[in-house]
């Protein structure tokens, strides 16, 4: 039994490992945008939209706005899709497994890849569909690696947050292409290598992850992999007892001694309060992230006045931030994980010990997302430093916090689809970056301060969520009393 307890743990620990790596080279690599939007435009793509214009005392100026406005547009798209299809990759995930999900996503993923390896600037617009079907697989990524958490117990938020933060370090493989582009290696050439590492997402997919899901509670001796189809057999047709089958070690680990408890179903988990500004909460901020992303190329040209090697450095700085998402993610599973683990009050659960921790956390992000704001919204070069480092420490908050919060407040068995519906209601919302874009280079004259403002101001909506969580919680306590004096 300890061999196999022994084996069960280094199984758990690879599967932490390869899921941590996956997650930090391939999940989230749409947020790297601004890096790949350098080499594009390196590449011609989308060039003929750039027009010569008179400018102050009648110089001849190229206006590359309409290249600006497709870029954008592609990247809105994606982002939206990164979003949205979460819905229906998580209605997959619980119907279906987490086996049948990775093959779609990984077929995707490696579509997309294909297809920006062999676009030209001739054919920019296939970059519409080639960015999408990349993002797609990139949650589909992100979904299904989220439930190795379940494997690590009380470290659980912890776990489910670096995860989040290696999917925000990811967006630096652009950076890599890059600097790969720089050094003489072609896009096609980096997109292909992309492609081939399909591979090692299948072999992942086959033997380091269940065909249907992690559960949580972990069952003792809980096995999962090809590997252990022969156990598991064996376990299922063990002799009877009595005339009854004894039951699998999934199922005694489940029910021992323990009174089933009545769980919500998923249209009541979806009206409730907690959901309805949650999602609030995760909406307001992720549009402020998205509008930022898919204008920091234009905002740099701005700034810098159209210096090549001020925006190429810049862009650098900001891909190389991004890297230290993977360093800030942790610290809000640990926050939560820490007030958790203080003692419990008479009578109180542990989902209300819980949601009792994220508040915390959940305020953290708001605060963080307000200062980011405000510095995005400065026009001056120099703090743009700062933004970047606010920005990559509140979107590790954001998107680690939001996959915690979901998996503490609601059922496991709503878990895929929850936070499907959770981020295609947000994609909704963050289709307005684009309206707000078409704004700036229209009216505004290519300004982006009054919009940052705005932007900022609808960040301050995200503090009813912390607020709220607080104020059920307390409800709780109240009621507990009440009950415990009667």
């Amino acid at each position: 039994m300890s061999r196999l307890g022994n084996s069960l743990k280094v199984k758990h620990c690879l599967t932490f490992a390869s899921g941590l790596l996956e997650c930090l080279c391939f999940a989230g690599t749409l947020f790297g945008w601004a890096s790949l939007v350098f080499v594009l435009k390196t590449e011609g793509y989308f060039s003929s939209l750039c027009v010569n214009t008179t400018g102050v005392n009648a110089t001849q100026v190229l206006d590359c706005s309409g290249q600006d406005e497709q870029f954008s547009l592609v990247f809105t798209i994606a982002s939206f899709l990164f979003s949205f299809l979460t819905l229906p990759t998580g209605f997959l995930l619980d119907r279906f497994g987490t086996t049948v999900a990775r093959l779609f996503g990984i077929f995707l993923y490696t579509m997309g890849t294909l297809m920006v390896a062999f676009s030209t600037a001739a054919f920019s617009n296939l970059l519409f569909p080639a960015v999408s079907l990349l993002s797609v697989g990139d949650i589909v990524f992100v979904i299904t690696n989220m439930q190795v958490g379940n494997l690590f117990g009380s470290c659980r938020s912890t776990v489910i947050t670096l995860y989040n933060g290696a999917v925000d370090s990811s967006s630096a493989l652009f950076l890599v292409i890059k600097l790969l582009r720089e050094a003489g290696v072609s896009l096609r050439s980096s997109f292909l290598f992309m492609s081939a590492c399909s591979v090692i997402h299948l072999l992942r997919t086959f033997f380091l992850l269940p065909r249907d899901h992690i559960p949580y509670p972990l069952p003792e001796d809980y096995t999962y992999g090809m590997t252990c189809g022969k156990s598991k057999t064996l376990i299922s047709e063990l002799t009877t007892v009595n005339g009854n089958s004894l039951k699998t070690t999934e199922e005694t680990s489940l029910n021992k001694d323990v009174p089933m408890k009545q769980e919500k179903s998923f249209r009541e988990c979806v009206m409730s309060r907690l959901f309805v500004w949650h999602v609030l909460w995760l909406s307001v901020m992720q549009l402020r992230h998205y509008f930022f992303i898919g204008t920091l190329n234009p905002m740099l040209q701005r700034l810098t006045e159209g210096e090549p090697s001020l925006v190429s450095q810049y862009t650098n700085a900001f891909a190389i931030t991004q890297l230290c998402g993977i360093l800030c993610a942790p610290w809000n599973g640990l926050i939560m994980d820490r007030l958790k683990g203080k003692p419990r009050a008479e009578g109180e659960s542990e989902q209300e010990a819980d949601l009792r921790a994220s508040v915390l956390s959940l305020f953290v992000t708001v605060v963080q997302c307000v200062l980011f704001s405000v510095c995005a919204a400065t026009p001056y070069l120099l703090l743009q430093y700062l933004t970047y480092i606010l920005q990559v420490l509140n979107r590790s908050f954001l998107f680690g916090g939001n996959a915690a919060f979901l998996s503490v407040a609601f059922p496991p068995c709503h878990f895929g689809k929850l936070c499907g519906l959770d981020l295609a209601l947000s994609a909704v919302f963050s289709l307005l970056q684009y309206p707000c874009f078409a704004l700036v280079n229209g009216p505004l004259g290519g300004d982006p301060l009054y919009v940052n403002i705005g932007l900022t101001l609808l960040s301050l909506l995200a503090f009813i969520h912390p607020l709220s969580v607080f104020l059920h919680c307390r409800s709780l306590a109240s009621q507990r009393a009440i009950n415990a004096s009667s």
